[in-house]
């Protein structure tokens, strides 16, 4: 009987367990060969979020360089490192440029055509464009996987879930405003990957409220501006007069971080320091710990968030001190060790003293919430002050003389890489990672500031709240008391939670029913060590993996730059090690 393994999903995930796979089947595996079978209705390697058919007007918003399916020797992992070209090396384009999807996708399928000609002999990869809707079989036999459209499943010893983002049904809220819409005949738009909305119910010229201002804004900005004719020449806006008026805002009220835009130079921080793998044991260690799946309830901010600003900490004033030396007051050696030594208020008195300009020191509350307890008496004021935060915001960012930011930048890194090993710790922590490390390209944000001074973007607030009243919807926020704006069409621009429970995919639905563990979030649980899903009572399926965002294991994507340890590579050859020593013992068990 011939041996087989399921993926379901195709895209960058998929690709990269497929690459792991290869890379350790001649260590680990010598059994005859077996099938892969791909289940994806999009194409293999790109998936869905980077398939070929979307305008090329959407960019990646890192560096062409800075975007790597390869492994290297940062990556901490049993199986080998097997190189290859970044984004910007494969399609021979200056490393500095953020290309656009369609190349990224192209890349993507590139690698996938290489993992899969580097697998074993007698490996072979079948792919199906079917969605996978259900999976069954007992625990220890073989499993079904169940094809739309399909009278009969595929077997699997293994499955594998590299499902990616995925849509979601409506919360409560959403719910109610997509009924009041279609009440009073307006536009709801719920959180969507903003490649798949329908955009054409958004009238030109007409008012849009817009809720959410991170990537996916920045994408709905693009379609609904230079997608629809208009044109930038310079920091001058040129309107094609088919674009709607954007009314946008958020929790914090401002854009995310823009991409920081120089090179590092000089010595790394050496990171971890103070968030390391001793300190998640420690954390693992704890009574409601588990070393398989991190705390059964989750662990919260106030268990991790100290950890975690101390890290970022060290890392910025490593930085300060051991290249801009003469903006401090005291030796790094010093302060390295009552840094060490002090926490909370002590760090606060001990930065006040060795760094005289505020502007050298680290707060990260203020990075957070910029707006929090800022008031502006009037709509065009504040119009004027966030432009003014932005540009501030992009000359920082830009400027080489604030390098303590890129610093932040692989300390921010560096704790991702640490706290996937807790699973769920709540979504605070990808939020903030998000903001101020995975902003938009700084020329999107110069276009920003452009749309707003051509009168087609407008900016809400901070907190921003919507209601459905009289016929409209209406949006306001504390930051300018007194002003609201009322709209017939309003867009939430987020992606759908990856909630187990709330996922429109029939697969991971059924899943839960049958008993798969959720974290507090609603993530699919998954075993810290290979990714193996975990059951309400903590016991890992032995025939079936997760990887992904909708699991408690998620990564800040499955591809990463180059020389960062990317915590995405390193479950893939966890993951694909434990395949192919469960294949190989199925191979000996039928020999003997």
């Amino acid at each position: 009987m011939r041996r087989s393994l399921v993926i379901v999903g195709a895209g960058p995930r998929g690709t990269g367990l497929i690459e792991r796979i290869a890379a350790n089947a001649p260590e680990l595996y010598d059994g005859p060969g077996f099938d892969v079978h791909l289940v994806d209705p999009h194409p293999p390697g790109a998936g869905r979020i980077w398939r070929a058919a979307q305008s090329p007007l959407l960019w990646m918003n890192s560096h062409a360089e800075d975007v790597t399916m390869f492994t290297d020797e940062t990556v901490q992992m049993a199986g080998p490192v097997r190189p290859g070209p970044t984004l910007h090396e494969w399609a021979a384009i200056d490393g500095r440029v953020f290309a656009d999807r369609p190349l990224q996708g192209a890349y993507l399928r590139w690698v996938h055509e290489q993992a899969v000609a580097a697998l074993p002999e007698g490996v072979v990869v079948h792919h199906h464009p079917r969605r996978a809707v259900r999976v069954s079989g007992p625990r220890e036999g073989r499993q079904q996987v169940w094809l739309e459209g399909w009278p009969h499943p595929l077997l699997a010893d293994l499955v594998v879930l590299a499902l990616g983002h995925l849509d979601a049904e409506l919360d409560e809220e959403q719910s109610a405003l997509s009924a009041y819409a279609e009440e009073h005949g307006l536009v709801h738009l719920p959180p969507d990957f903003t490649a798949d909305s329908d955009l054409s119910a958004l009238a030109p010229g007409e008012p849009v409220l817009v809720r959410g201002f991170g990537l996916a804004f920045v994408d709905l900005m693009v379609l609904l501006t230079e997608g629809r004719g208009g044109r930038h020449e310079g920091d001058t806006y040129v309107p094609s007069g088919r674009e709607p008026v954007l009314y946008v805002g958020s929790r914090r009220g401002v854009p995310y971080h823009s991409k920081i835009g120089y090179d590092w130079t000089g010595e790394r921080p050496p990171l971890p320091r103070f968030l390391g793998p001793a300190e998640i044991d420690g954390l693992l260690a704890r009574p409601e710990g588990s070393a398989r799946g991190g705390a059964a309830d989750g662990y919260s901010e106030r268990d991790v968030w100290p950890l975690v600003e101390k890290e970022l900490g060290f890392a910025h004033y490593h930085r300060l001190f051991t290249v801009h030396p003469e903006r401090t007051a005291m030796s790094w050696t010093d302060f390295e060790e009552k840094y060490a030594a002090g926490s909370g208020t002590d760090i606060q008195a001990l930065v006040a003293s060795a760094v005289p300009d505020p502007r050298d020191r680290l707060d990260l509350a203020a990075l957070d919430r910029p707006l929090e307890g800022v008031r502006y008496a009037t709509h065009e004021e504040f119009q004027d002050g966030l432009r003014e935060y932005v540009e501030a915001d992009l000359s920082r960012r830009h400027d080489p003389s604030y390098s303590p930011d890129l610093a932040v930048f692989l300390g921010l890194l560096s704790v991702y890489g640490q706290l996937v090993r807790l699973g769920d710790i709540g979504g605070w922590w990808h939020g903030f990672f998000s903001y101020l490390a995975s902003g938009p390209p700084g020329p999107r944000l110069r276009q920003l500031l452009a749309l707003s001074r051509a009168g087609v973007l407008r900016f809400v607030g901070a907190d921003m709240e919507v209601h459905a009243e009289d016929g409209v919807f209406r949006a306001s926020s504390p930051t300018v008391p007194g002003f609201s704006v009322e709209a017939r069409a309003l867009v939430e621009a987020r992606l759908p939670e990856p909630t187990v429970r709330r996922a429109l995919d029939p697969l991971l639905r059924e899943l839960h029913a049958e008993g798969a563990a959720e974290s507090p979030d609603g993530l699919l649980r998954v075993d810290r060590a290979d990714g193996r899903v975990l059951d309400r009572s903590g016991r890992p399926h032995p025939r079936r993996f997760a990887l992904g965002p909708h699991t408690d294991g998620r990564t800040p994507g499955a591809f990463t730059r180059p020389r960062t340890g990317g915590p995405a590579f390193r479950q893939n050859d966890a993951t694909a090690r434990a395949a192919l020593l469960f294949l190989g013992e199925l191979a000996g068990r039928a020999a003997a």
